[in-house]
């Protein structure tokens, strides 16, 4: 297990001209959080982000979530009639990240 996943990890830095390689590791596991919330049905509010004491502080969420809009990973949309609350979206630029990772993660496996 431990050679799958070092060779996962290799290849994963194969990735380095993704829209993601620019981002620190902060930022990635905001992004997957927002990413894992969206794919359940349950759209992260900017407002749940920056109260997520277990990832940063929400000065540095704030600032991770600029990058994240920034390198065009997620979107801020409204939902309806109501225009204050901001739900954090994945753009297909991230889910096409995840998409190169879920095949780096297999070639991996298949090598082992």
């Amino acid at each position: 297990m431990r050679k799958t996943y070092l060779r996962f990890l290799s290849l994963a830095q194969a990735l380095d001209g993704s829209p993601v390689s620019g981002l620190d590791e902060t930022a990635k596991h905001l992004l997957q959080l927002i990413v894992l919330r969206h794919a359940q049905g349950q759209a992260l509010t900017v407002t749940e982000a920056m109260a997520m004491p277990t990832v940063a502080s929400p000065a540095t969420i704030h600032r991770k979530l600029n990058a994240l809009l920034d390198a065009g990973l997620v979107t801020q949309v409204f939902e309806g009639k109501n225009r204050r609350t901001k739900y954090l979206t994945p753009t297909d630029a991230a889910y096409n990240y995840f998409a190169e990772l879920g095949e780096v993660m297999a070639k991996a496996a298949s090598a082992a």
